[in-house]
């Protein structure tokens, strides 16, 4: 019957230095970046339907977003803010047309590092004079 015991001990040992094994190579790659999610995820710009990020780049002092205006109504006084600064140029979007916006980054980025911060879209619908304001989210690593 102590038989039965020990082989039965035995074999959990040899699976849990072996559970053991692999537990240490996946903190080792962990701790050196391998498994970094940093380098998964995806590079984005994103702000919600109507008023879409089509494009951007981010230097270490100036981030540069081309919005697309789809709302189906002219904006004006529109205010770009993302890193720390804020554009206002162009100040006006016509239904259907792109304006591009470059931000100066406050302070300035490390370049190589990913960003994630977060963009706000704001302007007034010409039509009923009401101002608004969107948020979205900039990932993308600094050039």
């Amino acid at each position: 019957m102590e038989k039965r015991g020990q082989a039965a001990m035995e074999f959990l040992m040899t699976y849990g230095w072996a559970l053991l094994v692999v537990l240490a190579a996946i903190a080792a790659l962990a701790y050196f970046g391998v498994l970094s999610p940093d380098r998964f995820l995806p590079e984005k710009c994103f702000l919600p339907s109507g008023t879409p990020c089509l494009d951007s780049t981010l230097t270490a002092t100036t981030a540069t977003l081309i919005i697309q205006n789809s709302l189906g109504f002219s904006l004006s006084n529109i205010t770009v803010t993302a890193c720390g600064g804020s554009a206002t140029t162009p100040a006006t979007l016509s239904n259907g047309e792109q304006g591009t916006y470059a931000v100066t980054c406050s302070p300035a980025l490390t370049s190589g590092d990913k960003f994630k911060g977060t963009v706000t879209f704001a302007y007034t619908n010409v039509d009923t004079g009401l101002a608004h304001t969107t948020s979205g989210e900039l990932i993308k690593k600094v050039e």
